[in-house]
């Protein structure tokens, strides 16, 4: 037993500490498209209300080395008419049309809409800039300042930055190890419980808004010039082809935040913390810039003024539609030998850099048939991609705040509906647990919401192979769809094992979700792989063999059970 403690030991020492294969991809090739983008804002007045004030902004047409946007045909309605309408530009360029009712109406509705022709290219690209910068413009240094939100000054965000970048000579390889430090070291969760650089860097955890002000506060700190931008991304995926598939990208639809980095031979150079160094693919929607998302919350704010003896406030209803005019997407991707672990992609940029090596994890330790029989399942265990939100109807989602006395304003914020329509009958789709604890399977619960249909749900565990799932192991018993609740947003769907429970040892385990009928139900999936291997989230045709495509967030899932000592 001594004997077989310590091996358990060593091997959830190394899956849970040991760093892995790198997963740097350089990806050239180009993707083009004109999207036709429409924004719907429904607002309720509650009583009492005294003002209403409305403010958008037009999104303007933007050029880089990598991700060029033009905008077009922006038109902008409300009913009924506003009663004043302005449009201004702010401090950082933003134009910003305001609307204000001061005899508020009980419902209006707004639209926003206009085509934005996005195109990525792709190639190999060169910088000279060296590190530290020679200097500043000085209508930049803005971009240098500590904000509530980007804690430049702060000394752990100081010290992180110039240990990262010491003995660095150029400012690609300085942006490009915060950049790694940044994917390989926070985790995505929605929502977090806040939004700033500090309590991304002290929790290793955050949504958008923390990637990107954590990566602006390490990068302002030693003298690189950062702006946070906010937009919105399309839910359409985009394929990147490599010499073992085909890696798939998807994002939700909805409100993004992320980051824009000078260069002074490239100018503004745009920057997805979470995956993407030096460009932002052509399903971004650039719409306003500043110097952190307290200040870049002008699009769809929603501000007013009511009676102190009033009982409601009012009631939004956000929708926002995409439609993709014309895309051509023809990108390939070759994985690099260093760094980080987790998967970042950018082009071929030619200036010196410090490649991060990355070690190789051990084979894992084998328990023998001899050993697992005298192993004792008594402890509780629960394992997986744990962190979701819960039951949000995503059609409501936004929060009043009080600004004065009688006044509040209801923000954008960047909680989206990141889903799979999982019960497709030309895809199947399986999720990669790697158990580091022997486990006594009890149920497996997935995050899914469903939204019509009939027929039934089941779980199979596949074995691994290779990295990909291989042959079935346990089914668990069927759902019938009708027990699924109708009710908005995502919760967990257990599903048990019929009999005795599967007994599974330290390793990868793969999860598919089986269906007979004709259910529309969606699995909720985070970006990033917080638990898992990048690989580790697969897909392929169900006349397929080979589980070849791989996706590049993690499904949400829940292993329940018992472990031992």
């Amino acid at each position: 037993m001594k004997r077989l403690f310590s091996a358990i030991v060593i091997f959830i020492f190394m899956v849970i500490t040991s760093p892995s294969f790198a997963e740097n991809f350089t990806v050239k090739g180009e993707m083009v498209s004109t999207i036709h983008y429409e924004l719907q804002h429904q607002i309720t007045a509650g009583d009492g209300m005294k003002k209403l004030v409305l403010s958008f902004v037009i999104p303007q047409s933007f050029d880089s080395p990598t991700y060029k946007q033009q905008i077009t045909n922006f038109k902008i309605k409300f009913v009924p008419d506003a009663q004043d309408s302005k449009t201004t530009i702010d401090n950082r360029g933003n134009q910003i049309i305001v609307a204000t009712w001061s005899n508020v109406p009980d419902k209006i509705d707004a639209v926003v809409s206009f085509d934005a022709k996005n195109i990525t290219g792709l190639k190999a690209f060169e910088t000279q800039a060296p590190f530290p910068l020679d200097g500043v413009p000085k209508d930049l240094k803005v971009y240098l300042q500590e904000t509530e939100q980007v804690q430049t000054n702060n000394t752990g965000i100081r010290q992180l930055a110039l240990k990262l970048t010491k003995d660095v000579k150029t400012q690609f390889d300085a942006v490009q190890r915060v950049i790694s430090w940044v994917v390989d070291n926070v985790h995505y969760v929605s929502p977090p419980a806040k939004y700033d650089a500090l309590y991304a860097l002290q929790s290793g955890k955050g949504n958008c808004q923390n990637f990107s002000h954590l990566s602006a506060a390490l990068l302002r700190s030693v003298g690189v010039p950062v702006r946070i931008i906010n937009g919105v991304t399309i839910n359409q995926p985009f394929n990147i082809v490599w010499d073992k598939g085909t890696l798939t990208f998807k994002l939700g639809q909805g409100r993004h935040s992320w980051v824009e980095v000078w260069f002074p031979d490239h100018g503004w150079v745009p920057y997805d913390p979470q995956n993407m160094q030096y460009f932002v693919s052509n399903r971004f929607i650039r719409i306003e810039a500043g110097v952190d998302n307290n200040e870049t919350k002008n699009d769809g704010l929603i501000r007013w003024v009511q009676a102190a003896e009033a009982r409601t406030k009012p009631r939004l209803q956000e929708t926002i539609d995409t439609n993709i005019l014309s895309d051509s997407v023809d990108v390939h991707g070759a994985r690099q030998a260093y760094g980080p672990k987790n998967l970042l992609l950018g082009p071929d940029v030619r200036a010196e850099f410090k490649k991060i090596e990355i070690v190789p994890l051990p084979p894992p330790i084998v328990i023998t048939e001899k050993e697992k029989k005298i192993l004792r399942y008594t402890i509780p265990f629960v394992y997986g991609n744990l962190e979701f939100p819960e039951d949000v109807d995503f059609a409501f989602p936004r929060v009043t705040k009080n600004t004065g006395k009688d006044a509040f304003e209801m923000s954008r914020n960047f909680l989206v509906e990141t889903a799979e329509y999982v019960t497709t009958k030309a895809t199947q789709y399986a999720q990669v647990a790697v158990l580091p604890k022997p486990l006594k399977l009890k149920t497996v619960g997935l995050a899914l919401h469903k939204f019509g249909g009939e027929g039934w749900l089941w779980v199979d565990i596949l074995k691994d192979e290779d990295g990909k799932p291989g042959a079935p192991l346990y089914t668990t018993k069927m759902i019938n769809v009708d027990q699924i609740s109708l009710k908005p947003g995502y919760r967990w769907v257990n599903f048990d094992f019929a009999g005795e429970q599967p007994v599974l040892m330290p390793g990868s385990y793969w999860i598919a979700l089986g269906f007979s009928g004709t259910p529309i139900v969606n699995w909720f999936y985070t970006y990033g792989k917080p638990v898992g291997p990048v690989y580790g989230t697969r897909y392929k045709g169900v006349f397929q063999d080979d589980w070849s495509g791989a996706l590049s967030y993690e499904f949400n899932y829940r292993l329940k059970g018992l472990t031992v000592k």
